[in-house]
């Protein structure tokens, strides 16, 4: 069995494969805490959306309303910025020099803009398509929360649920289809 010595460098595969392991560690560990951001939020955004709609407002006035999709939208790029401040706080800890560049560069690549004009060191290079892909994920969960809310207050205004106008809708569709007038 031949022992290494201390002096002789790994070759290009161990290297690379050590270098692979420790950016697919990391970022399996940034996006499990990008995660628990995102559910810790939104799970407690529904506890007030649920309390703010039911709270014996039969309806709210549109101005009431606006104020509630507008907190929720605040609320819901505040978590944002959280996950992107953890992001590049990796960054500066491991990979940028200023928490400029990091945050600049975990902003860009969390919207997925992505300009290029920074970039993370070779070793940490594929953090910054992990983050976009995260951060895509993390996009689609406050919309959706964000349509749910919607839906949800064009329900209690109209005494009508969306899904069921879009069913209607559907239906008149198929039977101008079937009987053209």
């Amino acid at each position: 069995m031949h022992m290494r010595s201390p002096n002789v460098h790994w070759n290009d595969h161990e290297c690379g494969a050590m270098t692979f392991a420790r950016q697919a560690g990391c970022g399996v560990f940034l996006v499990m805490l990008t995660l628990w951001i995102q559910c810790l939020g939104i799970a407690e955004l529904i506890h007030w959306a649920r309390a703010s709609i039911d709270r014996g407002m039969a309806r709210l006035s549109a101005l009431h309303a606006a104020i509630l999709m507008i907190r929720f939208s605040t609320l819901v790029i505040i978590m944002h910025c959280l996950q992107i401040f953890l992001w590049s706080g990796f960054y500066r800890w491991l990979c940028l020099p200023s928490w400029e560049s990091s945050l600049y560069f975990s902003a860009a690549s969390y919207s997925t803009v992505g300009y290029g004009d920074v970039t993370l060191p070779r070793v940490w290079r594929l953090l910054g398509p992990v983050e976009s892909v995260t951060g895509v994920l993390m996009c689609g969960i406050s919309v959706s929360f964000l349509f749910v809310v919607a839906s949800k207050l064009v329900e209690r205004e109209t005494g009508v649920s969306p899904q069921r106008s879009l069913d209607d809708l559907d239906r008149r569709a198929k039977a101008e289809t079937v009987n053209p007038v």
